[in-house]
């Protein structure tokens, strides 16, 4: 009998989470004249100093409460205007240069719509752990407005006894910082601020690749053939008609690389990395077809190409798809890789496949029924029917799956290592 304990926490979408983004208004002109940023700041730099002064303190009064450094933020977006437009500090006084950043920003709700399919690591700092405890980090995929996904973290401890303690939000979110107004192609790198905390950091699409989200980030914490770890996740970048898989990489949580992945496989989506090299390559489970699951083999983390085939739809709960629910965890006994299977009337269940640790083409076993699947009040949300996770984790004898219920909200659950593998056919 599958032991499994469903954790009463449960994360929800909320409306009231908001950072301030910046505001796009438009460089180009027409006809030659002045462009529309350009009038707009023109329009400020008209404004008699009291005039200015008195704009200023109405939208502080309506946006400082709500924002985390909100005087800095303006002061950041000014920074990034006045480099494109030539503008000299020097003749623009510290109110009018906070009212220029203003226009050029908003108010962003970035989890308004939905939050959902979470991943999970141990976290970078362990240090005061007690014994039986871990910290973890968790990724989330946020929705807001638009339906553009950005990725949300969270931090929390897993302990003794299906224990687990989520660390408080923050009072006020902050995205991550991208130099320039440029909208950048290719591979970028962004930052967290160094105030700000973790749980209250978001990850917003930044290249025209990622323009319309980045979606279901798939972390692992990856250990180099030097024994020096670095954390990486695979996640959609989707412009509103193409998807392209990328990789965030990041040793210590403040700096983010966003790489784009080449290959025919880095094409498609849902793509879970190994935690460490296997025979001197790295190794990726995909799903190239949007039905089966995909072994693939690489001699670098940024380009892959087809792979072979590893697992076909087999179980009536799975018929219409079968794909990863997160990079495969290292186990004594193979590697443990968590799927997602979808069924009649697209019902999605989690089930779990067992893989040779030396061969990781060879299957050890699989669920004949699932471990998780949409129930009672789990059907119920923006998608029904659906339950899906980016990822779990082992702790001790225990794999604590953190996973999206109805594309809406956060549920969390443990099962049994033992039980597990002995439910496997």
């Amino acid at each position: 009998m599958l032991d499994l304990f469903h954790h009463p926490a449960r994360l929800y979408a909320d409306p009231s989470r908001v950072v301030v983004r910046p505001f796009h208004i438009g460089w180009s002109s027409n006809g030659g004249g002045p462009s529309r940023t350009e009038r707009l700041v023109s329009a400020v730099l008209a404004l008699s100093l009291p005039e200015a002064r008195a704009e200023l303190e109405l939208v502080l009064k309506d946006f400082e409460a709500r924002h985390w450094q909100t005087r800095r933020v303006f002061m950041t977006r000014y920074e990034q205007i006045a480099q494109v437009l030539g503008l000299d500090d020097a003749v623009i006084g510290d109110e009018r240069r906070q009212l220029i950043g203003a226009y050029f920003c908003h108010e962003y709700s970035y989890a308004a719509a939905a939050l959902m399919n979470p991943s999970v690591v141990p976290h970078f700092d362990q240090s005061g752990m007690p014994a039986g405890s871990t910290r973890i980090l968790m990724s989330m995929r946020a929705v807001g407005e638009g339906h553009i996904s950005s990725v949300a973290f969270r931090e929390g401890i897993v302990g003794p006894g299906n224990e687990l303690r989520l660390s408080p939000e923050p009072p006020f979110a902050t995205a991550v910082d991208v130099e320039g107004e440029e909208i950048p192609e290719g591979p970028v790198t962004v930052c967290r601020h160094r105030d700000s905390t973790l749980s209250g950091t978001v990850i917003f699409p930044i290249t025209h690749a990622q323009s319309k989200g980045l979606e279901d980030l798939r972390l692992v914490q990856f250990t180099h053939d030097d024994g020096s770890v670095e954390w990486l996740g695979t996640y959609t970048a989707y412009n509103g008609s193409a998807i392209q898989s990328e990789m965030l990489r990041t040793r210590d949580f403040r700096n983010f690389d966003l790489v784009p992945m080449s290959g025919s496989a880095a094409r498609n989506k849902g793509m879970g990395l190994f935690p460490r090299k296997i025979g001197g390559s790295y190794w990726m489970i995909g799903r190239q077809d949007g039905e089966n699951l995909f072994l693939i083999q690489s001699d670098t983390l940024t380009h892959w190409d087809e792979g072979q085939k590893l697992l076909t739809p087999h179980y009536p709960w799975e018929l219409v798809q079968i794909g990863n629910c997160g990079p495969p965890i290292e186990l004594d006994e193979g590697w443990l890789l968590l799927t997602h299977g979808v069924g009649a009337m697209r019902k999605y269940s989690i089930g779990a496949v067992l893989l040779d640790k030396q061969d990781p083409s060879k299957v050890l076993g699989r669920t004949a029924e699932p471990i998780l699947s949409a129930a009672n009040q789990d059907r119920e949300g923006y998608v029904p029917n659906v339950v899906y996770s980016c990822g779990g984790m082992r702790h001790d004898d225990r794999i604590f799956i953190p996973y999206g219920v109805a594309d809406s909200s956060i549920a969390f659950a443990f099962v049994s290592t033992a039980s597990l593998i002995a439910a496997m056919v």
